[in-house]
């Protein structure tokens, strides 16, 4: 099975070795029929701390290295 792949921005890089990165998408309201922004917060392992607050990033699907951070910080998109 494939690992997920989603694109972000770093909100928080206090911890060591981890980031937070929310993930923003658009979903269609059931009964208006408009586009809602929903977004998500992700914790993601950053093994040199080398993201910082603001950075676009990639983070892919891993294995699960705490009870709440099971995402990978892939690459950086800037």
């Amino acid at each position: 099975m494939p690992k997920r792949i989603l694109q972000g921005v770093v909100v928080s890089d206090k911890q060591d070795k981890t980031v937070v990165v929310s993930v923003e998408r658009q979903v269609m309201h059931p009964v208006y029929k408009k586009f809602v922004k929903k977004s998500k917060k992700y914790a993601a392992h950053d093994e040199n701390n080398q993201f910082k607050v603001g950075d676009q990033v990639t983070i892919i699907e891993s294995k699960p290295y705490s009870k709440t951070k099971s995402w990978t910080v892939l690459v950086d998109n800037a």
